[in-house]
């Protein structure tokens, strides 16, 4: 997961004009009358998607994950119909929040709704789970104060929360050495459980970025040693740093790999600055 910045200039006027008035209408319905009205207007959020997919590239904004051959949802960060809290507490969730474009989260399907994960047999996926902290604020209809809650999911546009993982050796998501304290580490295990970000085919995309990353960088190294010429040199170079750029699959991934290795970190793009521009 790496930092995904929402560009509003994406998205165009005559939609973001559509969301705010079903958002007018379903303030003025009876509480009664709220799922059905945002269920009948689903096509709303799905209308989202192509704008979402853009501001990270096609890649899901949990998993970095841009497999052509997986379906993406528009996922509500903030459930809007039910929150599960726990496992046996659930609320109404943020039905004031289902045509907010700022709480949608383009997302691959395995990373949004519930699934098995083959290696461990467990139930993983985000489905309708939205734990807080203990002794968080909770948000409703009639206080919403989402904005002082204290979620336990990480959130992919806030880039205090990305940093708290990491990727470890073998490809699997991790606390980062900047993850410390009892509810930064719970925030970290529960994401990677409910985004699903250990799923198996996920964890063997990441050892190919960490093997590519590996070979390209002792091929670089050697060509440095033997002075070889400048032009591969710096194509070398230039490759490392694409497998680093945020439009790039599994950045993250490629980043950690490079900060493991000595004088690494010089070859990396500079975080979120565009889709392989000036690296």
């Amino acid at each position: 997961m790496i930092y995904v910045k929402r560009d509003p200039s994406l998205i165009p006027d005559q939609l973001l004009q559509v969301a705010e008035r079903a958002q007018q209408i379903l303030e003025t319905l009876p509480p009664a009358d709220r799922k059905a009205f945002i269920e009948k207007k689903s096509h709303i959020w799905r209308s989202f998607a192509r704008y979402l997919a853009k501001m990270s590239y096609g890649k899901c904004w949990y998993s970095e994950s841009n497999d052509p051959q997986s379906f993406f949802d528009v996922d509500h960060f903030r459930p809007k119909k039910a929150a599960m809290r726990s496992g046996t507490l659930t609320d109404d969730g943020y039905p004031w929040l289902a045509f907010s474009w700022e709480n949608f989260r383009y997302s691959a399907g395995k990373s949004n709704r519930l699934n098995t994960d083959e290696g461990t047999d467990k139930v993983v996926g985000k489905g309708s789970w939205f734990p807080l902290l203990a002794g968080s604020k909770v948000a409703d209809w009639a206080n919403r104060c989402e904005a002082f809650e204290k979620p336990i999911l990480i959130d992919p546009t806030v880039r205090g929360d990305v940093d708290l993982l990491d990727v470890d050796a073998n490809g699997y998501m991790q606390p980062s050495c900047s993850c410390i304290g009892p509810d930064k580490q719970e925030r970290v295990k529960r994401s990677i459980e409910l985004y699903g970000l250990n799923l198996g085919n996920l964890v063997s995309a990441r050892k190919r970025v960490l093997r590519d990353v590996q070979d390209n960088y002792d091929n670089l190294m050697d060509l440095i040693m033997a002075n070889h010429d400048l032009f591969s040199i710096e194509r070398l170079i230039s490759q490392i740093r694409r497998a680093t750029s945020s439009d790039a699959p599994y950045a993250r991934t490629a980043r950690s790999k490079l900060y493991s290795l000595p004088d690494g970190a010089r070859f990396c793009a500079q975080p979120e600055d565009g889709p392989n521009q000036n690296i």
